[in-house]
């Protein structure tokens, strides 16, 4: 089996987000580290590896930064790590992100599943794992937290199929897809393993490819949703009050009359 991992690179979840003057957000000098949901991907993906054989491939668009995010799939466990990188990729959407996805993959070629995390913590719209699945004209499964792959099939050279038990808040659901398939991964998968000490020093020494839209041979996806400004919360003004008296009941009639002044009740 071949899975590409989809990873970003994100600003640590302890950042705080700040609105500059000119409306734009800005994360300040925080640190950036791998998606902690993707971590769940990865995981996933580790696992089918170690079930059913095969590679994992650790796919990230993003600056020369996001080679740390792949690093970290590395020491994981991942077997591969390829970067998609491209100035004109700045300012890219959910559409247009799974727009690259789509063509790296076809490029990578040969995945039976594509795996997600459920969303990123920087935009947070869960949309980039259904989107790609459109764009690769795949079957999708969102919310997975369990897998079980049809290895018979897969091994007499067929298709093969994949059933996953989806998470729900009413419960669970299981449903049942052809491969290939697109996936995204709850954190019911299991806690991603710590990277080890070898996989720190075999992802250190990795070969990380950078592809460009020219590499994977399309142009800049066009922005279909783009972030203009966002205001700065109102400042809200409190004042306390306390409330004094010589008996409990004074201090209790004290605050009652307040409370109906102030229309509470």
């Amino acid at each position: 089996m071949k899975i590409i991992a989809c990873i970003k690179q994100v600003p640590d979840s302890e950042a705080k987000v700040k609105v500059a003057d000119d409306g734009q957000v800005t994360w300040g000098e925080a640190p950036l580290v791998i998606n902690p949901f993707d971590e769940y991907a990865v995981e996933g993906a580790l696992q089918q590896k170690e079930a059913n054989g095969g590679t994992v491939v650790a796919l990230c668009i993003g600056p020369e930064s996001a080679r740390e995010a792949i690093k970290h799939a590395l020491a994981m466990g991942a077997d591969e790590g390829i970067l998609v990188s491209d100035a004109a990729l700045e300012s890219l959407d959910s559409a247009g992100a799974a727009r690259v996805l789509a063509a790296a993959i076809n490029k990578i070629g040969g995945a039976d599943m594509v795996m997600f995390g459920r969303q990123t913590l920087d935009n947070g719209s869960g949309l980039t794992p259904p989107q790609t699945a459109r764009a690769l004209g795949w079957p999708m499964l969102g919310w997975v937290g369990q897998i079980k792959v049809d290895t018979l099939s897969l091994s007499k050279g067929e298709g093969g199929s994949v059933q996953v038990e989806r998470v729900l808040e009413e419960g669970r659901q299981i449903v049942k897809a052809n491969l290939p398939a697109v996936l995204s991964i709850v954190q019911s998968i299991g806690e991603p393993r710590y990277p080890s000490f070898m996989g720190i020093r075999k992802a250190s020494k990795a070969t990380i490819p950078v592809w460009s839209l020219a590499d994977l041979g399309i142009s800049a996806p066009a922005v279909v949703v783009s972030r203009t400004e966002i205001s700065n919360p109102p400042v809200r003004e409190t004042v306390c009050e306390m409330i004094t008296g010589e008996t409990p009941e004074a201090i209790a009639e004290t605050l009652a009359d307040k409370i109906l002044a102030e229309k509470v009740l």
